[in-house]
């Protein structure tokens, strides 16, 4: 039974005669199949945002419910695959339809025709439950799909066997208490509803990234959940491009959400250009990438977050560590500003809609690293990382509010750093991470037990030189003592030396933490040896003419195979320094 329209808001469409609907069902507008999503019910009157323009429609359309939520498809063909925000495949629209997306089109999420090889893992007669791995296909060079038993199944494997299948085909049976069950690698998933599993974890370890200024200052625990707020042209899109390309993370979601158009186009051509630097295949080889415009219809990129998190879930339940990028949740919150104010509801601060954080809240939550489902429980974890852009780079407005009471992990980019040509443009006076002493014992054991006793110290500089700073532009730096100019010096070379990092230079791109710990050690050693020699009245101008101070301004071109060469520093450091200290 068809409802019909009897008033069209933009991407807002009100019908009636739809008692038989349930909210969230996705329906299919007027005889040209517009998709559309139910977000209200009163009666038997449903609001319906469309994924897609309406312009052309009138009152006394069908509208037709299909009696299913809005589902991702999850099937080997994810990885390297470019969607839109409700999973339409948009490579394939390019060469069914041409540059731009027709109205009403209708193409299958992921390639019904093309065969896999799958290789099962598990045997006839075994008994298996939801989550475990019933197979492998090699979807890329890189990335092993785990094809799982679904949800709710459980039984004993009849049937399974090696063979080249589409994601439709049967690939085993299962004798359930409620008959036999055939399994294909098709899966869908509601993209609003998290996937369960078996228990979440607290976050103990870092997802190592190789940027200084986050791996020593801010770190990110795997299955974290961190910010990026800053105004244009403060670097956003470069940071998100360095993680992707370098966090040790086996799997990247990035979700390009409202971005503009040839931003969106930049990463599209970059992404596939970008080698892993683990396998020296394209990066895109372990990358799904969700691309919704800005042109691009403002509910889509409402469900383009959700689209987004469910995939990265499913590829946590096979035990993988996923990253997602969310670039930007601003856009996001934007398209739920406009929908909220079509539907009439009450605006809370600036016109966003009373439940902007609670829905934020829904979308970081699904973060975490758990223990999976299955016999044999596997570690996953989905670290999210939300790019936020408020207007003119206003920290206090809502969206970046909202964000920065859920979120434990906050970069701050800053327009006067980006300026002046520093990047990573995180401003280490205003971000800050609520990890790093949690993972205390995994930096101990792993890095070194005076890793984060350096990071304090590097901190304390900081801070410092922000103080003397005010005093420098009062007095002038004649007016500081020799041991505050030192604290200047070294935090001068904290910032140039060690924060500052050139994304395009071969080796300088990535920094293992055992050269962080090792640049942080020569900083600090050179520090408590010229104060050393300032309390044994050397003169600071001789202590900043030693050739160390150079050495340990070129040690972040080491390369990771010749840490060997700090040795060498070392020794140059304390010879000069301490000659220094005995006059």
């Amino acid at each position: 039974m068809a409802g019909k329209t009897t008033k069209i808001s933009g991407p807002l469409i009100i019908a009636e005669g739809m008692s038989d609907a349930k909210l969230y069902d996705v329906v299919r507008v007027s005889d040209k199949g517009l998709v559309g999503e139910i977000i209200e019910l009163r009666g038997d009157k449903a609001s319906i945002q469309v994924y897609e323009e309406t312009s052309g429609l009138g009152p006394g359309e069908d509208v037709y419910s299909t009696g299913e939520p809005l589902s991702a498809e999850l099937a080997p063909g994810l990885i390297t695959g470019i969607f839109d925000g409700i999973q339409r495949p948009l490579t394939t629209l390019y060469f069914k339809y041409g540059e731009r997306i027709s109205r009403g089109v209708s193409v299958n999420n992921l390639d019904r025709e093309r065969k896999w090889k799958f290789i099962p893992k598990a045997k006839a007669g075994d008994t298996v439950k939801a989550g475990d791995v019933l197979g492998i296909v090699n979807e890329t060079e890189i990335v092993e799909h785990r094809i799982m038993v679904p949800f709710g199944y459980e039984g004993k494997l009849l049937s399974i066997e090696e063979g080249e299948y589409t994601i439709e085909e049967p690939i085993a049976e299962i004798a359930t208490k409620d008959g036999v069950k055939k399994v294909a690698m098709l899966r869908k998933w509601p993209v609003r509803k998290g996937r369960p599993y078996s228990q979440k974890l607290n976050p103990a370890m870092p997802m190592v990234t190789g940027q200084r200024v986050i791996d020593t200052l801010f770190p990110i625990a795997k299955g974290g959940v961190a910010a990026v707020p800053g105004p244009f042209g403060s670097g956003k899109t470069v940071v998100q491009h360095q993680l992707a390309k370098w966090a040790d993370a086996d799997i990247i979601v990035y979700v390009g959400c409202g971005e503009r158009g040839n931003e969106m186009t930049d990463v599209l051509n970059e992404f596939p250009e970008l080698k892993d630097p683990k396998t020296g295949e394209p990066l895109m080889k372990r990358t799904v990438l969700i691309a919704n415009t800005s042109d691009m219809p403002v509910a889509a990129r409402e469900a383009s977050i959700y689209t987004g998190i469910t995939i990265a879930e499913y590829f946590r339940d096979m035990g993988y560590n996923v990253a997602i990028m969310a670039d930007s949740t601003s856009r996001w919150a934007e398209a739920l500003r406009e929908m909220s104010g079509r539907l009439e509801e009450m605006p809370g601060d600036e016109g966003y809609p009373a439940y902007l954080s609670s829905r934020l809240a829904e979308f970081y939550e699904r973060a975490g690293i758990v223990k999976t489902l299955g016999t044999e429980e596997k570690i996953g974890s989905v670290t999210a990382i939300g790019a936020v852009s408020p207007p003119g780079g206003d920290l206090s407005e809502p969206v970046a509010q909202a964000t920065l009471r859920i979120v434990k992990v906050f970069w701050g980019l800053s327009a006067s750093l980006a300026y002046k040509r520093h990047f990573p443009a995180i401003d280490w006076l205003i971000s800050y991470s609520l990890y790093a002493d949690k993972m205390k014992e995994w930096y101990d054991g792993t890095v070194g037990e005076d890793f984060l006793n350096y990071r304090q110290f590097v901190m304390t500089i900081l801070q410092e030189e922000a103080e003397l700073d005010e005093i420098v532009r009062l007095v002038g730096m004649d007016a500081l003592s020799s041991k505050d100019r030192l604290t200047m010096e070294t935090a001068k070379i904290v910032r140039e030396d060690y924060l500052h990092q050139n994304a395009f230079h071969e080796v300088d791109t990535f920094t293992s933490l055992q050269k962080q710990f090792l640049m942080l050690k020569l900083i600090h050693d050179f520090y408590d040896l010229a104060m050393n020699a300032i309390e044994n009245y050397a003169d600071l101008s001789e202590i900043l003419k030693c050739s160390c101070k150079e050495k340990i301004g070129r040690a972040k071109y080491i390369t990771e195979e010749n840490l060997s060469d700090f040795d060498e520093i070392f020794k140059t450091m304390n010879a000069e320094l301490k000659a220094l200290a005995q006059g």
